[in-house]
């Protein structure tokens, strides 16, 4: 599949006119498409009916993938809210964005592949939840939306100039805690959920889970407002969709850790005038994100940028664009500094402060899953795969087979069979830190909350 073998010339070659090289560049502006990002806020990559949750109410997202393409292999950054939110619209690590920690305002300096659009003829915005920092130039117009954060995306989508391709960033707040009852007219039942192996399967977490399941759905039928009135504007057919989401789930183990459940993240791409219904297994990355849409736009792609424009995959879902993906947890309520790299075979961890246990973000610790996680830990009643919160010290490295332990329950780092593959992630991850510049703080950012109650010290 070649998007450019269109013949966006046709009619111009060998006419040297002003006439016709008005059509041509006409013509060339025609065939920009649309983009539109879906972003969820806490939403875990498999927590929708696409990639295997069939008890979650998402029809629209079900349809995006019905008509779309559905990566199984993307990954985030970081597992961290506005960390993961600056890193994808620069296209950089989070270290190298100069907001590598929690509510850190993006730099002035940095570039958003916003502007980058904005030079190539495009309208930009965004609607609902922001978290970068001050406002941008790089976005024509910003709308909030509580508490969903989904209130005025169709209203972005309306006032958009009609003479311009545009970009939206759609950013909800759901499923961001807190949680309330009775989100969306048929809730979901606590019976209905389906519990990972890491978190007890009991009525506190059947409950809390319920009310995340909610928030998904309300956020879906948001997003399906939006595909409505894409076709209503008659502009569906030229409008890559993704959807995808900003980190893990807020429950312990997910949100904020290096593991799939923290760093992988749905990701569907549906763009009815050039990609047909399919699966790739390719393994992509969220900075990948910057270059893919500045190169389908015709846009400079900026030498900034550190991801890989993922373009061939989408001219053929059996391509590869890069051998591993790498992330990072950083200062997020409380002080941690954790390196991982990932291929398509093993997952590899590296912390630089192993005396300190794995606490969830301080919203997830006051929940009502993790409170009562810390009485059974307290009384013994958690199994071995529920214990990872609270170990300390933890390993300083870890190294799990992916393949045949998809949670990551079973650190390998020790075992001697699996000593080439440690020493090779090992290598793996020395490079990037070298190559990207990566250090670890002399002056760590401190623990702003309890660990065991969630609430903020002084």
């Amino acid at each position: 599949m070649n998007f450019f073998n269109t013949n966006l010339f046709a009619g111009a070659i060998g006419l040297l006119t002003i006439t016709s090289c008005t059509n041509q560049k006409a013509e060339e502006k025609a065939e920009q498409p649309n983009f539109i990002v879906f972003i969820a806020d806490d939403a875990s990559w498999n927590d929708c009916g696409p990639y295997g949750n069939q008890n979650i109410k998402t029809p629209n997202i079900n349809k995006l993938a019905e008509e779309g393409v559905v990566f199984n292999n993307a990954f985030l950054t970081t597992s961290s809210c506005s960390p993961s939110r600056c890193s994808i619209l620069t296209g950089r690590y989070p270290h190298a964005t100069g907001a590598p920690e929690l509510h850190m305002p993006l730099p002035t300096e940095q570039v958003l592949f916003a502007g980058e659009l904005q030079k190539a003829g495009y309208f930009t915005a965004v609607a609902g939840k922001y978290h970068i920092g001050p406002k941008r130039a790089e976005f024509d117009t910003i709308y909030g939306g509580k508490p969903s954060g989904c209130e005025h995306w169709v209203e972005a989508l309306q006032n958009r100039p009609k003479d311009k391709p545009f970009f939206l960033w759609l950013a909800a707040i759901d499923p961001h805690r807190d949680y309330f009852p009775n989100t969306i007219p048929e809730p979901h039942r606590p019976e209905d959920v389906i519990v990972p192996p890491y978190l007890p399967d009991n009525d506190s977490t059947r409950k809390d889970l319920a009310l995340y399941y909610d928030e998904i759905s309300r956020m879906d039928s948001y997003i399906g407002e939006v595909m409505a009135e894409l076709k209503n504007q008659g502009v569906d057919e030229n409008t890559l969709v993704i959807y995808m989401s900003d980190n893990g789930r807020p429950f312990p183990r997910a949100k904020t850790r290096m593991y799939d459940s923290g760093i992988k993240t749905p990701l569907i791409v549906r763009w009815p005038a050039k990609l047909k219904k399919g699966t790739t297994e390719a393994l992509v990355s969220s900075i990948d994100i910057a270059p893919t849409f500045c190169e389908l736009a015709g846009a400079d792609i900026s030498e900034t940028f550190q991801g890989f424009s993922f373009v061939p995959v989408l001219e053929n879902y059996k391509n590869e664009t890069r051998a591993y993906i790498a992330s990072e947890h950083n200062w997020h309520d409380y002080q941690a500094h954790e390196r991982a790299v990932r291929n398509h075979k093993y997952l590899y961890i590296r912390n630089a402060f192993p005396e300190l246990n794995a606490s969830p973000p301080a919203d997830a610790v006051r929940s009502i899953t993790y409170q009562e996680m810390i009485r059974m830990y307290k009384s013994g009643e958690l199994n071995e795969n529920q214990l990872d919160c609270f170990i300390e010290p933890r390993p300083a490295e870890e190294l799990y087979d992916v393949v045949n332990d998809p949670y990551q329950l079973y650190n390998l780092s020790e075992n001697d069979e699996y000593a080439d593959a440690l020493n090779e992630m090992r290598i793996l991850l020395d490079n990037w830190i070298v190559e990207f510049n990566d250090k670890t703080p002399e002056n760590p950012t401190p623990d702003k909350f309890d660990r065991w109650t969630g609430e903020k010290l002084n």
